[in-house]
């Protein structure tokens, strides 16, 4: 089978290596490109992002010269999920090769009035370690570590501003196979999930998995065997 490449998206706070664990788990044809947000990683002294449109467009330079060599997809997970929609619409309001399919896990549809009733990104310093202790997101021996508290917090509250300040604007429709994992535990409600199906005239693949918001490092491979199956299905379509 041709490669494929898995872009990858990252969530609030996330950077290029936030999923090194599914690089080493991905068979052999699927090669993953992680994509890497200003303020963060190897870019860690460029400025930090505050809008989707900001932070897509960014996604969009580093990936474009790219997309139109091989078959691709896109992933995202929370605030990835919805830059991989954005970006999709963006490549293809560019005239740019579709992805075979997109990959969302762990957010509610473009769509869903939650997202701005969410003001996590104004709260106090300690109220909003406390939201980030809710998500699992964060390891214990950084909760304990001030410093990395600090170095973490801003990352965090601008992504936060990022998504809760997005205001969604109706679109057509993708004609995408679209996958949509979410957690059991998670903080949304089902309603806001199917949203999801706004965005393709596809019928979504919805699936729950045991687990709060950062299921997807408690079931790696159960993802990656998802998206394995799915790019083996879809790519001999696409290459029909």
């Amino acid at each position: 089978m041709k490669s494929i490449n898995l872009i990858c998206l990252p969530f609030a706070g996330g950077n290029r290596y936030s999923y090194r664990d599914y690089e080493l788990k991905c068979p052999p044809f699927i090669k993953l490109i992680p994509v890497e947000s200003p303020g963060r990683g190897v870019r860690i002294r460029e400025p930090l992002m505050y809008s989707m449109s900001v932070i897509v467009e960014d996604m969009y330079r580093q990936i474009k010269d790219i997309v139109d060599l091989q078959p691709y997809a896109i992933y995202g997970h929370s605030m990835g999920g919805l830059g991989a929609y954005l970006l999709t619409q963006k490549l293809l309001e560019r005239g740019h090769m579709a992805p075979i399919t997109l990959f969302i896990t762990g957010t509610t549809g473009p769509s869903a009035i939650s997202r701005q009733g969410k003001k996590r990104h104004l709260l106090s310093k300690k109220e909003f370690i406390e939201e980030i202790i809710a998500l699992d997101g964060m390891p214990e021996e950084i909760l304990k570590n001030e410093e990395m508290i600090e170095y973490f917090e801003p990352i965090l509250r601008a992504d936060f501003t990022a998504t809760e300040t997005y205001v969604h604007r109706e679109s057509l429709p993708f004609d995408l196979p679209v996958t949509v994992i979410t957690g059991d535990e998670e903080d949304m409600k089902d309603e806001d999930i199917l949203r999801w199906q706004n965005v393709t005239i596809r019928e979504i693949d919805f699936r729950k998995m045991s687990g709060k918001h950062f299921f997807i490092f408690k079931h790696p491979e159960a993802i990656i065997d998802i998206i394995s199956d799915k790019l083996t299905t879809h790519s001999k379509i696409f290459q029909r």
